[in-house]
C-alpha cells in the first residue's frame, strides 16, 4: 500500500534541544527529521510536533520548529492525551511518526494513533531513545501493534510518485 502525500502528515515528536545530546544518534535523528520536514513542507503535506513539557524541557530544536505547522505542548507522553487529534487535518489517514523517544512519546503516540483509525508510519532513520535497545524494542511493538516502519527515501519517493512531478529535482537534492 503506497503513501499518498494528499493523504499525509508528518508528526514530530519532542525533538527538544536539551534532550539531543542524551539521545544514541542525537543528532544524526535531528537531521533526518529536518530533511524530512521539509521534504514534507516542499510537497504541502503538513508537519505537526509535540513538546513535552516545554517550561521545563525547554523548546523544540529551532531547526526543526522553524519547519512545523503547529505545535502542541503536551504533559502526557501520548499526545493524543493532551489534544493532538483535534490538530490533524480532516483529510489526513497516513501519519509518519519520528522524534523521541521512541520507546516513550513516540510508542504511546503511535500506539494511539492505530486505535484511532490512522495508518501510522514510523519513520525507521528519524526516531531515536536514549539506548538503541530501547529504540528498536519501541519498534518491534510498534509492527506487532500494525504500524508499518519505513525509511525518508521510501516517503519522499512515494509521495512524489514519479520523475516528471515538478518537485523531484529538488527533492532528489535534499535526499541524496
Amino acid at each position: 500500500m503506497l503513501i499518498h502525500a494528499h493523504q499525509s502528515a508528518l508528526l514530530v515528536i519532542d525533538p527538544q534541544e536539551r534532550l539531543l545530546p542524551a539521545l544514541h544518534e542525537g543528532r544524526a535523528m535531528l537531521a533526518q527529521l529536518v530533511r524530512m520536514a521539509s521534504i514534507a513542507r516542499l510537497l504541502g503535506v503538513p508537519v505537526l510536533a509535540t513538546e513535552q513539557m516545554p517550561a521545563k524541557l525547554g523548546p523544540n530544536h529551532p531547526e526543526i520548529a522553524r519547519l512545523c505547522d503547529q505545535t502542541l505542548s503536551k504533559q502526557h507522553f501520548d499526545a493524543c492525551a493532551d489534544g493532538l487529534l483535534p490538530i490533524i487535518p480532516p483529510v489526513v489517514r497516513e501519519i509518519i511518526v519520528a522524534g523521541c523517544e521512541a520507546h516513550i512519546c513516540v510508542l504511546q503516540t503511535a500506539l494511539s494513533l492505530l486505535q484511532q483509525g490512522y495508518r501510522v508510519l514510523p519513520l525507521l532513520d528519524a526516531c531515536a531513545s536514549r539506548r538503541a535497545q530501547d529504540r528498536d524494542a519501541a519498534f518491534d511493538r510498534l509492527r506487532a501493534a500494525g504500524a508499518t516502519p519505513v525509511t525518508l527515501e521510501m516517503v519522499a519517493y512515494e509521495w512524489l510518485r514519479e520523475s516528471e512531478h515538478p518537485q523531484f529535482r529538488a527533492v532528489l537534492t535534499m535526499v541524496k
